[in-house]
């Protein structure tokens, strides 16, 4: 099992990486997102990464409307996220993550899984090419049960889920659900904590989420892979003691 840290877009991604290195963490999860982390000169962040002994999972933008049925949006976006392969690709990333597209025609919200799925294969197939797994978080309804998953895993072969704690604490199915039902699927996971209303991207223990429980779930399926703690604050040095405890916090029920 690996932990890793996701980089905050308002800083600078380069003295995110060597912060994150001298804190000791396993790997940087990468999110490509504005203002300051855009455009990644993969030769200076690989150095670094190098330097630090740090490996990457690749974030792709939350926002990007990929699945809006409009073709040339979603060719846009489409090269926006090959934009990002090639980036992640070239730091060693083996995983591309994507959040759903809740964005569409009023009028078409009822097909809103279908065009996700519609709009999924092209861009699974895309990540392949660059030797990514694209693997799709789950968040708010419709994309907040394990039924939706099934369906999606079903026809966009080749696609994994990134398991997000932080949101199976304010979606329809929980941690557990999401563990008892697709074990076989999870590439990625990312924990914060929250009260179960707001993804607040919290220091584990703070809010409402049984972390003995949580982790328990995950580690029954055979899980061992990576875990992004995904949380942040303003003050930038109580963000990394947070950090350090929520580190030591997973490393101590995990073992």
């Amino acid at each position: 099992m690996k932990i890793g840290v996701m980089n905050n877009p308002r800083e600078s991604i380069y003295a995110e990486a060597v912060a994150f290195g001298k804190a000791a963490f396993d790997f940087i999860d990468l999110t490509i997102e504005g203002p300051q982390a855009l455009d990644v000169d993969t030769v200076k962040l690989g150095a670094i990464l190098k330097q630090h002994n740090l490996a990457v999972i690749g974030h792709t933008d939350p926002c990007l409307p990929w699945a809006y049925p409009i073709g040339s949006i979603r060719q846009a976006c489409l090269d926006e996220l090959e934009r990002c392969a090639r980036i992640f690709s070239a730091l060693g990333a083996g995983i591309m993550n994507i959040h759903p597209c809740y964005v569409c025609p009023p009028a078409m919200r009822a097909l809103l899984v279908e065009l996700n799925i519609e709009a999924l294969k092209p861009i699974v197939e895309m990540a392949a090419s660059y030797g990514l797994k694209l693997a799709i978080e789950n968040y708010k309804k419709p994309f907040d049960r394990v039924s939706t998953f099934k369906s999606m895993l079903n026809e966009v072969s080749g696609m994994s889920l990134h398991l997000d704690f932080g949101h199976t604490n304010f979606g329809k199915d929980n941690h557990a659900v999401f563990c008892d039902h697709l074990a076989e699927h999870i590439a990625h996971v990312h924990f914060s904590d929250n009260r179960g209303k707001a993804d607040n991207h919290m220091p584990l223990g703070v809010g409402s989420i049984d972390w003995e429980k949580a982790v328990a779930s995950l580690k029954n399926t055979g899980y061992d892979g990576t875990i992004t703690l995904e949380v942040f604050c303003d003050d930038r040095q109580m963000r990394f003691n947070y950090l350090d405890l929520s580190r030591n916090y997973v490393l101590k029920l995990w073992h």
